[in-house]
């Protein structure tokens, strides 16, 4: 049986589902491969590149800025999992100018999405609003500063239900980044130059990523077990909604990436980085 290593880079539905329905569902077994999953979200790109990776943008991110030659050959969702969450007093994106928002390095892939969607509302980050830089982990943190008041909103991941928390704490949802910036996010990546792209083991990595994905979609009610398991603080009822609106409609098997959309983001997250960008055949290969 052969091993491949396949490394999360970040923390939540958004990087882990697909990949932990495979393992569960035993699909990575029925493709005679042995998936060690990593926990990669500190390692750096030299790392990172012996195996294949979940995180598109930072794949993306390393090509742009290390001219790493990484290769996507799946997309599981165009549609990032991060969402903007005010406290009582902060109940639009436009009640963020001049107050204090947790987020995202500017430098990582979350923080330069975040950056896109302000200016989209006219914010300027660097000018607009106090932009509080932390280490993201599960999010726990910055509920509890919204909660004394220390910041006045978080940009925050799918270790959490952003509408349960607002629900529960009297928060706001005030956006959510897949409604507003699309670019192939997350999926399997990898460097040719340390694992060839007709690798035997990476072609039943890709086969079992698509198989999960179509499970998701065939089998909602499965599917919602799975939204469940991740976010236990969630009802069913709950973890159905979660399913219903982030989930079957955007986690695609067979993830055709638009060309034309993917280059606009390309250009937008270059512009961030004040780097040039590339031409989205580049790293998004064939398959995809």
């Amino acid at each position: 049986m052969e091993t491949i290593d396949l490394a999360y880079v970040g923390r939540g539905i958004h990087e882990e589902l697909v990949a932990f329905v495979a393992d569960q569902e035993g699909y990575f077994a029925d493709e005679g491969i042995h998936v060690a999953i990593r926990d990669g979200v500190s390692w750096p790109a030299e790392r990172l590149r012996h195996g294949a990776v979940i995180g598109l943008g930072r794949g993306l991110f390393s090509r742009l800025t290390d001219g790493i030659g990484w290769t996507a050959l799946s997309v599981s969702t165009t549609h990032p999992l991060f969402w903007f969450l005010g406290n009582a007093d902060v109940a639009t994106m436009a009640d963020l100018r001049g107050r204090r928002l947790a987020v995202h390095a500017p430098d990582t892939p979350p923080g330069v999405f975040a950056r896109i969607v302000l200016r989209q509302y006219g914010l300027d980050p660097d000018r607009d609003l106090q932009c509080v830089v932390r280490h993201p982990g599960d999010y726990q943190m910055d509920l509890r500063r919204l909660r004394d008041g220390s910041i006045d909103a978080a940009y925050v991941g799918s270790t959490l239900s952003p509408e349960q928390v607002a629900d529960e704490e009297g928060f706001h949802v005030l956006a959510w980044v897949g409604d507003h910036f699309q670019i192939p996010t997350v999926g399997v990546v990898v460097d040719p130059a340390h694992i060839p792209l007709d690798s035997p083991a990476l072609g039943a990595l890709v086969r079992a990523n698509q198989r999960a994905l179509r499970t998701l979609a065939a089998q909602p009610s499965r599917a919602v077990d799975y939204v469940a398991w991740f976010l236990d603080r969630l009802t069913r009822e709950e973890a159905q909604r979660y399913y219903d609106h982030y989930i079957g409609p955007h986690f695609i098997a067979e993830h055709a990436v638009n060309l034309t959309v993917a280059q606009q983001a390309i250009d937008a997250v270059a512009a961030e980085l004040g780097v040039a960008p590339i031409a989205p055949d580049d790293i998004y290969g064939p398959a995809v």
